[in-house]
């Protein structure tokens, strides 16, 4: 009898010891993949159309977390509480010019767009040519006609601080799971 009384206590402390471990292991792992998902690889979900072709509104997207990006790439960034996703399409000291019918020049050569499927001037309210201030770059969305970006001084140019990342991979809808170009 006090052989099957001991062995339920250890029985017990067996089981609170695997208990707590299995506990602790979840809320490390829990914590390791917030750190990741927020500081390495941002997840975003997309609201807007002003990327139309390339990201539809309600897709999700993954970052990277970098400060290196290429002229055509797709950047997300801090503005007024929240998060938009914009191409990029000059840097620092580089002028910007667009005519009338929405083609973009930088540096004085047309730029090639094929994920822009309608171009349009927009909402512009800045002189071109303009020139990219220090520590900046030039954003556009691709649906040019409704895109609110550096066109316009209530966004203007963004700083290489309020990036978030570069929009690398769409994970939905499935149909659409894949690299982003």
């Amino acid at each position: 009898m006090l052989e099957a009384e001991l062995k339920k206590e250890q029985n017990k402390s067996n089981f609170s010891r695997i208990l707590k471990s299995t506990i602790f292991s979840l809320v490390v792992v829990a914590a390791v993949a917030v750190l990741v998902a927020v500081l390495v690889l941002p997840v975003l979900q997309i609201s807007g159309v002003s990327m139309t072709n390339t990201l539809q509104d309600g897709d999700i997207v993954v970052a990277v977390n970098s400060k290196k990006f290429e002229t055509g790439d797709v950047i997300a960034f801090y503005y007024n509480n929240s998060i938009l996703v914009k191409r990029v399409i000059a840097y620092a000291g580089d002028w910007v010019d667009i005519d009338d019918e929405g083609n973009v020049s930088v540096n004085g050569e047309v730029l090639d767009e094929p994920y822009v499927s309608e171009k349009a001037l927009g909402d512009c309210n800045i002189e071109l040519p303009y020139q990219v201030p220090d520590g900046r770059c030039f954003v556009m969305g691709d649906h040019r006609s409704t895109s609110i970006d550096s066109r316009n001084t209530a966004v203007g140019c963004v700083s290489a601080d309020m990036i978030v990342g570069k929009i690398v991979f769409r994970v939905w809808p499935l149909s659409g799971f894949g690299m982003i170009n």
